[in-house]
């Protein structure tokens, strides 16, 4: 490699690729899994204990969602979009009749959930997880 070539791969910005995972805190993980595994339809593909933590993930297309729990256990407040940190996961499905279907589905869960939500940019349906974590399914606009 040239002093040139160097000097252009530092200064140029790297690519930076699809968001690969998410990881949630939760309370009681346990409980979390049985309800994710509920809601996805399908176990963890991976659920173990590190030391510092224990992590169960869920394989979700070419993105992975991940539970974490603490020993020590965790800050206790409740969630507040307008705490700095997350503000809410979407979900996405093929069209505004999934987003339909997944109201079914939340409402035959037993899971408290929004209307679907129509705007320019997409079409939403709204629920939180039992930390009360934000949650989304999410459609694109005209499908």
């Amino acid at each position: 490699m040239t002093t040139t070539e160097t000097a252009e791969r530092r200064t140029s910005t790297p690519t930076l690729g699809p968001i690969t995972h998410v990881a949630l805190t939760v309370q009681d993980i346990d409980a979390s899994i049985s309800w994710y595994t509920a809601l996805i339809g399908s176990a963890p593909v991976l659920d173990e204990d590190t030391g510092p933590f224990r992590h169960a993930v869920f394989a979700l297309g070419g993105t992975l969602l991940g539970l974490h729990s603490f020993p020590e256990g965790i800050d206790d407040q409740p969630f507040s979009p307008r705490r700095r940190g997350l503000d809410h996961v979407a979900f996405g499905c093929a069209d505004r009749d999934e987003l339909v279907a997944w109201a079914g589905r939340l409402t035959d869960m037993g899971v408290e959930h929004g209307e679907v939500l129509d705007a320019h940019y997409g079409s939403a349906l709204s629920f939180k997880d039992p930390d009360g974590l934000p949650l989304e399914v999410f459609c694109p606009p005209g499908s």
